[in-house]
C-alpha cells in the first residue's frame, strides 16, 4: 500500500519489503524473475524489460506470440500476487512487478496487432516508445478507474490497475497512430 498522507509516512511499523529468498514459483513471477528488487523505480524498470522482451515476442510470432504471453503474464500475475501478499491485507510492495509487465504488454499488444496485420517486418521506435510512456504515464497518475482499482486492497487491485493503464496506454497509443497515419502523414 502506497504511504500517502504525513500520518502513514510517520507510522513506526511501516510495510514490510518482500524477502529476496527462498525463492519460491509465486515470488519469481511476481518480481519478474528479481527485476522488481532494482532500484530506483521497479517499476520503470520492469516496464522497460517488458518492451524489450515485447519486441522479441513480436519478432519471433508476431502478434499471436504477444497476445499469448499477455494472457499468460495476466493469469499468472493474479496468481502470484494472490500467493505472495496472501496474509498481507493492504499492501502493494514495489518488488510486485508482474502486474507493470501484463500492463505494458497490454500496451504494446495494440501496437504490436497494426503492425503484424499491416506485414510490417521491423517495429520502428515511435510504436514501442508510445505505448511505455503513455503507460507509465498512466500507472504513476491512476486517473479514473485507474485510481479506483488501485485502492482495492487486495492481490486482484495489485494487478487490475496495471492492467487498466494498459488498456488507456493501448486505446491512446492506437488514437495517436490513427491521427499521425491517417491526418499528419496524408
Amino acid at each position: 500500500m502506497e504511504r500517502k498522507t504525513l500520518k502513514d509516512r510517520l507510522d513506526p511499523n511501516p510495510p514490510k519489503k518482500l524477502r529476496r529468498g527462498p525463492w519460491t514459483p509465486a515470488l519469481a513471477v511476481a518480481t519478474a524473475g528479481g527485476i522488481g528488487y532494482l532500484r530506483p523505480a521497479p517499476g520503470t524498470w520492469a516496464s522497460a524489460a517488458a518492451i524489450l522482451v515485447g519486441l522479441g515476442l513480436h519478432r519471433l510470432g508476431g502478434f499471436p506470440l504477444l497476445g499469448l504471453a499477455t494472457l499468460a503474464a495476466v493469469a499468472l500475475g493474479f496468481w502470484a500476487c494472490g500467493r505472495v501478499l496472501a496474509g498481507r491485507p493492504g499492501e502493494d510492495p514495489a518488488e510486485i512487478v508482474i502486474d507493470e509487465v501484463a500492463g505494458q504488454w497490454i500496451a504494446l499488444s495494440a501496437t504490436s496487432f497494426g503492425i503484424w496485420h499491416a506485414g510490417v517486418a521491423v517495429f520502428p521506435w515511435p510504436a514501442w516508445l508510445f505505448p511505455f510512456v503513455l503507460f507509465r504515464l498512466f500507472d504513476i497518475w491512476k486517473p479514473g478507474w485507474i485510481g479506483r482499482a488501485d485502492r482495492r486492497e487486495d492481490g486482484a487491485g495489485v494487478m487490475l490497475d496495471d492492467l487498466i493503464a494498459g488498456v488507456f496506454a493501448a486505446l491512446v497509443s492506437v488514437a495517436a497512430a490513427g491521427v499521425y497515419h491517417g491526418i499528419l502523414l496524408r
